[in-house]
């Protein structure tokens, strides 16, 4: 676990790799091991990561055949899964990992060399893309995800915080449904917030879904290619939304560092519980 430090920022990088088979068996090997230690640390009541050792890095190792290290990272990622789940005061069933994400430690887990991505266990996954900013700064622990096809590694850096200063001025944001405003007294920016077009996708799904489902019986549940065309409609307009924000907020940034100034927001909480006290 890396330690607090006020003086450096903590951020995930992505590269971008090859879906190997042997990568996406390990990666279902890995889930299914961790499923098994997190159900076995809440049945036992393990709380600490000696006795977790104890009871399961044997079995990881030998009934799983998972490398060592990844046995190892393996319980140390259901023991915060499990933690997670205690500290949940809603918590509900016991639960259960259904993403395919794998937790990797770096030097003894996997290393990045030559164009690949090599895990311990002999898997070797090609670089496809990489984001070069950060490769000055060391690499620390690393998770390897898979889904929809792309396989990405992300990789944990520590860089120093950028230095603060004092702002001149504000640069004031307000949200609303179709736009996002900016500015101040003299600058005054719109920009979409992609709700219409991430609509249209929505109404697609509905259409598809409506299209195969009966008052008896719901075919768009049953029929694989229709519910992947559904989920593909939700996740074309979840890209939409995110996408959008994420470039608008970058240029909001970029606008206030360019000019000296902070960025400030207005805050709505509890808006409509104060004006039902108006008299």
């Amino acid at each position: 676990m890396l330690a607090v430090n006020e003086g450096v920022l903590t951020l995930s990088v992505a590269v971008r790799v090859s879906p190997e088979p042997a990568g996406v068996e390990l990666l279902k090997t890995y889930r299914t091991a961790l499923n098994y230690a997190l159900n076995r640390i809440l049945s036992l009541n393990l709380r600490a990561i000696k006795d977790v050792h104890k009871a399961l890095y044997r079995e990881l190792v030998e009934w799983f055949g998972l490398p060592s290290r990844v046995a190892v990272d393996c319980y140390r990622d259901a023991l915060a899964n499990a933690n997670a789940w205690r500290r949940n005061p809603s918590r509900g069933r016991r639960p259960r990992v259904e993403k395919l994400s794998m937790l990797l430690h770096q030097g003894s887990g996997y290393r990045v060399r030559d164009g690949y991505v090599e895990i311990i266990g002999g898997v070797r996954l090609r670089v496809i893309g990489r984001d070069r900013r950060y490769d000055c700064y060391p690499s620390g622990e690393a998770r390897l995800t898979y889904k929809s096809g792309k396989m990405v590694l992300w990789v944990s850096k520590r860089i120093p915080k950028p230095e603060s200063y004092t702002p001149r001025d504000v640069v004031g944001v307000d949200v609303n449904e179709e736009k996002i405003v900016y500015g101040d007294e003299s600058i005054n920016v719109e920009r979409s917030t992609g709700i219409g077009r991430a609509e249209r996708f929505k109404v697609l799904a509905e259409l598809l879904q409506k299209k195969y489902s009966s008052p008896r019986y719901p075919t768009w549940k049953r029929r694989r290619g229709i519910l992947d065309g559904i989920r593909a409609f939700h996740e074309k307009a979840k890209n939409i939304l995110v996408d959008n924000a994420r470039k608008v907020a970058r240029e909001i940034a970029a606008t206030a560092k360019k000019l000296g100034y902070a960025v400030t927001r207005e805050n709505l909480k509890g808006l409509n519980e104060s004006l039902r006290k108006l008299p």
